[in-house]
């Protein structure tokens, strides 16, 4: 009993199980129905903004959609800039609090033969240009996905040496577009 309760990556356990009970928690209909008649109606643009807040965290990324959807703001691409700055600041609060508390189960989880072998397979077949590459477009198509943030931005904070600053233009690009395709399919 005391090495099951000993786990070698507690932090990405919680994650992984957060982000399960988010799903969940959010597909069912009963809070569907709650979110969406919750009295929704003409929102400013300040809750454009916290809708993206919201957008960025997996847990609360049904809520900022199911706002997105029944908000009719006057301009959609001035709302959807604003969504796109919310998230930013999620997304930052993610990143830092990944970089600086997962770095050491990081780098246990890169000691590790699993790990180490499907590196190796990668290493061998594409060059490190091809491979980060990979790595970027497939992080923020998870970013952009209204599942979970926190997975893609766990792959850009803790296998990439990506900066701060690139990391806030692309998550804005991301969430941005997303966010005036939910505002434009929904007006």
């Amino acid at each position: 009993m005391r090495h099951f309760l000993r786990l070698r990556y507690p932090k990405l356990l919680l994650l992984l199980v957060m982000t399960i009970l988010s799903y969940l928690i959010f597909t069912n209909p009963y809070i569907k129905e709650f979110v969406l008649n919750f009295g929704i109606g003409h929102f400013g643009y300040i809750s454009s903004f916290t809708a993206g807040i919201l957008m960025a965290f997996g847990f609360s990324a049904p809520i900022a959609i199911g706002f997105f959807i029944i908000s009719q703001p006057q301009n959609i691409v001035i709302s959807a800039i604003l969504g796109g700055l919310g998230a930013i600041l999620g997304d930052l609060l993610i990143f830092n609090f990944v970089r600086f508390s997962f770095i050491d189960e990081f780098k246990r989880l890169e000691r590790t033969k699993p790990f180490r072998a499907v590196i190796k397979a990668i290493e061998k077949n594409t060059t490190a240009r091809i491979r980060n590459y990979i790595l970027y477009i497939f992080a923020e198509i998870i970013i952009a996905s209204p599942v979970s943030d926190e997975i893609g931005i766990t792959m850009l904070a803790g296998l990439t040496s990506i900066k701060q600053k690139i990391f806030s233009v692309v998550t804005f690009f991301v969430h941005a577009v997303v966010i005036l395709i939910i505002l434009a399919l929904s007006h």
